[in-house]
Order: C-alpha cells, then sequence, then structure tokens
C-alpha cells in the first residue's frame, strides 16, 4: 500500500470496528422495519433495497472522518443510511432524494423517532430535483449514489455532479456489481480523468479527487 491517505483510510475508518451510540438507535429502527407487514411489503423493500448493517456504519464512518458540511444522497429508501450519515455529524446537512411518496413518509417518521433534524427530503423528478440543487449550490462534497440501479441515470448523475466535485469530495456508489451495466458504469466513472483515488468495496465504491494522489484503483476486502 503506497498512499498514506488511503492506508489511513483503511486503518482510523475502513476497518474501525469501534460501536457508536447511535448504531443500536438506527438498526432497532430496521428491526421494525423488517418485522412491519404494512401492504407495501416494507420487510421485502427493506431486505433488497436497504443497505446492509456494516456498509451503513462504513457511511457513519466516512461522515465522521470527513466532516462535510453538506450531503446529498440519491435514494432515501426508508432512509436507514440516511440516519447514520445525519447522526455522525449534527452540524452538517442532508438532502436525500426519493421518487416515492409513500415511502418518503416511512423515512420521515423514522427520522422523528430518531430525533434527526439536520434532514432535509425531497421528493418527485430525481431530474428536476437535481437541477435545482445543481443551481443553488456552488459545491459538493459528499455524495451518495443509488436509485434506480440503471447504468445511464448514474452516469448522467455523476457528470453531473462531478462538475461541482472539489479535491475534497467523496462520491460513494452502491451496488455496482449488481448487474452487468452498472459495472461498465463503474469502470467508466473509475477511468475519468478527473477521479484520481478509488476503492472498491465490491457492495460499494468510493471515489476521491485529490489532485495530490496519483491515480490508483484499490480492491478492499471488507
Amino acid at each position: 500500500m503506497h498512499s498514506p491517505f488511503v492506508f489511513d483510510l483503511l486503518t482510523n475508518v475502513i476497518y474501525n470496528k469501534n460501536e457508536y451510540y447511535s448504531f443500536k438507535k438506527i438498526e432497532k429502527v430496521r428491526e421494525e422495519l423488517l418485522r412491519s407487514k404494512k401492504i407495501i411489503k416494507i420487510s421485502k423493500i427493506v431486505k433488497s433495497h436497504t443497505l446492509p448493517t456494516k456498509y451503513s456504519q462504513l457511511l457513519f464512518r466516512l461522515v465522521n472522518h470527513f466532516m462535510p458540511p453538506q450531503i446529498m444522497e440519491f435514494g432515501t429508501s426508508f432512509g436507514i443510511s440516511t440516519a447514520y450519515m445525519a447522526s455522525a455529524n449534527s452540524k452538517n446537512s442532508i438532502i436525500t432524494i426519493e421518487k416515492e411518496q409513500e415511502i418518503t413518509e416511512i423515512a420521515k417518521q423514522n427520522f422523528k423517532q430518531l430525533g434527526l433534524k439536520n434532514i432535509e427530503q425531497k421528493t418527485g423528478n430525481v431530474d428536476d430535483i437535481l437541477k435545482t440543487i445543481m443551481a443553488n449550490n456552488q459545491n459538493l462534497f459528499f455524495i451518495c449514489f443509488d436509485g434506480d440501479h440503471c447504468k445511464q441515470d448514474v452516469l448522467n448523475y455523476f457528470y453531473l455532479c462531478v462538475e461541482k466535485a472539489t479535491e475534497e469530495s467523496v462520491f460513494v456508489f452502491e451496488n455496482m456489481y449488481l448487474s452487468p451495466e452498472l459495472k461498465k458504469a463503474w469502470e467508466e466513472i473509475k477511468n475519468d480523468n478527473r477521479v484520481t483515488v478509488t476503492l472498491d468495496l465490491f457492495f460499494i465504491g468510493i471515489v476521491f479527487f485529490r489532485k495530490t494522489q496519483v491515480k490508483q484503483h484499490f480492491v478492499i476486502e471488507f
């Protein structure tokens, strides 16, 4: 491992097994969702569309480490990952985007139950919402890409957002091996000239734009 930046990240963030006070509260909400018998089959959606616990907790550690002033998330779902990121730093603000109003309302109740007040929920057409966010923000600091699991959407959102990335920005991509098309999107993102360092943890990929770093791609067992 030739990069001190990556070595520090692996040691203090990715392989850090410390438990934080908010973890148990958020996992209790996940358990309640898994037991839910509501008509929209919440339990099934949680199992298939919610980031597993260890990756959600990794998002917490990433936010806790980099302390971004603002976070943007594509695909709120029921807000488990959102809650982890919001709990890492109550002084940041999170904009989370969800297409379905019914799912947004459930996430809203989860945030209320957890006492999280730094989350701004947006529901509707992602393209329209993103245009407004882009117009109102000079820089984008931490973005979690999920949602449609569609190659072209992921690339479109990446190419829009990367225009406002800084050297300190962190982009996290979920489920990039879910299909051959998403894998192609991940390879295209890695090869973008503005990307310098990537960490491939299989279930998620982490992208950095640090100009002082030699371009390197790391595959990490996690």
